[in-house]
């Protein structure tokens, strides 16, 4: 469905205390540096299932005055980003929007349009000159239900990062100090900033994608990873998880949608996002603050009629396996990861590589955040930056897992009419 959004006011919202001295200069890490000059968007619905409900200026009040407040522990956020090497922690502030939609919430939520949710952000999250590292925008259905969008600069922060912040924001909200976790700030200290002529970092961020949300009930999941238990004979072995199984079932009817675009034989590039906090010895604490993340890197040969769609999942495990204490230390010394990255990006450029992309944010918490009016009845996201991307998300009762599928226009419209893709995608999905 089409969803008309009407902007009602924008202010800026600095943090409540002052920044100290000592803080004002924000070092990026190399991570940080790497990272695409995008943004991590998140959506918060909420509604109202009885009389009392607060008035929307005493919603959009609350939420302002616990932002400010929960900025003074996330500083940099209400900074401004430098040259791709610094945060000037300057509390200049960020954009607080509001909104009025002009439909119901439940039109909404009964025929979500992915397509249509970036009117929820306070700016476009594909702009990468934006130089500012936090946006807000408070949406206003006619119900008086309402979505919290907002969106963190990947320059700062991965996707844990901003869903600590989120929940820290909301626990701010409720006034319940005693559950807040303090982020910890140690990123440029563990991966030090590099002086290097920088890659394109907004390569593969484009406007000429469809975004597509598809359901897998628990039920078909589960279907799907005994298919792949069996063939690859893995009882004896780490069980095949949710995502592994989807990843390996998405990634396979992308390869049959696309055997016949260009050459026969093609070299591919599977990318997994791990989050790299529980791999250091010992393990990061999990509110350690910025990217710490990375890609298990997989290259399978496929050419026509090849199904080798298990021993990839096999592969990426593989890989990921690989991203230990000893991989730690090598990213550490920087060198050699540039110049990887670096063959890597000319072989997309020069289109001998075809790189499509998984990450999630199943066991995530996104359903905790309760800013006084309860939890959220759904989370989702706008449209994703990347063409070739996978985005998972816990349905609300965690069994189902939502996917955010972004490929190009030609290759989606092969998806939508892919029989056996469909077979495994529950009623609900879209």
């Amino acid at each position: 469905m089409k969803v008309e959004v009407e902007l009602i006011s924008e202010e800026i919202i600095k943090p409540s205390s002052s920044t100290p001295d000592d803080l004002r200069h924000y070092q990026l890490s190399l991570l940080d540096q790497l990272s695409p000059p995008v943004y991590n968007p998140l959506i918060l619905f909420y509604e109202f299932n009885d009389e009392a409900m607060p008035s929307i200026t005493e919603i959009s009040n609350h939420l302002k005055r616990s932002l400010a407040e929960v900025l003074t522990l996330f500083y940099p956020l209400a900074g401004r980003i430098v040259d791709n090497k610094y945060v000037n922690c300057n509390d200049e502030g960020i954009p607080y929007v509001e909104a009025r939609v002009k439909c119901e919430l439940s039109e909404v939520l009964n025929n979500p349009a992915p397509g249509e949710f970036s009117k929820f952000m306070p700016f476009e999250i594909d702009k990468i000159d934006n130089k500012c590292p936090l946006g807000v925008q408070l949406n206003i259905f006619e119900c008086g239900g309402f979505a919290i969008g907002h969106c963190i600069s990947h320059k700062l922060a991965d996707g844990l990062s901003h869903f600590m912040f989120s929940k820290t924001w909301a626990t701010t909200a409720l006034g319940d100090k005693t559950k807040i976790e303090h982020p910890e700030f140690i990123s440029a200290e563990l991966f030090p900033p590099r002086d290097f002529t920088p890659y394109d970092a907004g390569l593969g961020v484009t406007k000429y994608k469809v975004v597509k949300r598809f359901v897998f009930s628990a039920s078909l999941i589960e279907s799907l990873r005994a298919r792949y238990s069996d063939s690859l004979g893995l009882e004896s072995q780490k069980p095949i998880s949710r995502v592994d199984a989807l990843s390996a079932f998405i990634w396979s009817r992308y390869v049959a949608n696309t055997k016949d675009i260009g050459p026969a034989e093609k070299l591919y590039m599977v990318l997994h996002s791990v989050n790299l906090r529980p791999r250091f010895d010992p393990p990061l604490p999990q509110h350690s603050f910025g990217n710490f993340y990375r890609a298990a890197m997989t290259a399978p040969f496929v050419s026509r009629g090849n199904d080798c769609y298990g021993l990839v999942m096999k592969q990426v495990r593989e890989e990921i396996e690989k991203i230990d204490d000893h991989y730690m230390r090598s990213l550490q010394q920087g060198v050699g990861h540039l110049s990887e990255l670096n063959e890597s990006v000319d072989s997309v450029i020069s289109g001998e590589l075809i790189t499509f992309s998984f990450s999630s944010f199943c066991r995530f918490p996104l359903y905790d955040n309760d800013f006084g009016w309860g939890k959220p009845i759904w989370v989702s996201s706008p449209p994703l930056t990347f063409k070739n991307l996978v985005v998972f998300m816990d349905t609300k009762e965690a069994d189902g897992i939502e996917a955010y599928i972004s490929l190009e226009e030609e290759v989606m419209a092969k998806f939508e009419t892919d029989i056996e893709f469909l077979a495994y995608v529950s009623l609900s999905g879209c």
